[in-house]
């Protein structure tokens, strides 16, 4: 599996410091230092896209609605399909959330 080339000590670091943010706000103080507006935009995007294709959304429909490109949608939609159902667990739970409020 892929995730396995992921790990190590600065990632688990990273994910630790995440899971520590309680809430939106500090998301967006610590996200706002520890990246550029570009990186967070994109892995915004990245998510976008996701539930977009997840809707069942066609590529032309999402490149006008997201401002991804054909090659961003692809990459995502191989991921997925092929990869770890991080997106899918991410977008269950929400819409999970969602259902709930």
């Amino acid at each position: 599996m892929q995730i396995d080339k992921l790990r190590g000590e600065q990632l688990d670091q990273l994910f630790d410091a995440i899971l520590t943010l309680k809430d939106r706000e500090e998301c967006y103080r610590f996200f706002d230092d520890i990246a550029t507006m570009n990186e967070i935009q994109s892995l915004a995007q990245r998510l976008q896209v996701a539930k977009m294709l997840a809707e069942g959304r066609t590529y032309h429909t999402i490149v006008e609605e997201s401002n991804a490109s054909t090659t961003t949608i692809s990459r995502v939609k191989r991921c997925l399909t092929y990869g770890s159902d991080g997106y899918k667990m991410v977008l269950e739970r929400l819409e999970k959330n969602h259902q709930n409020e």
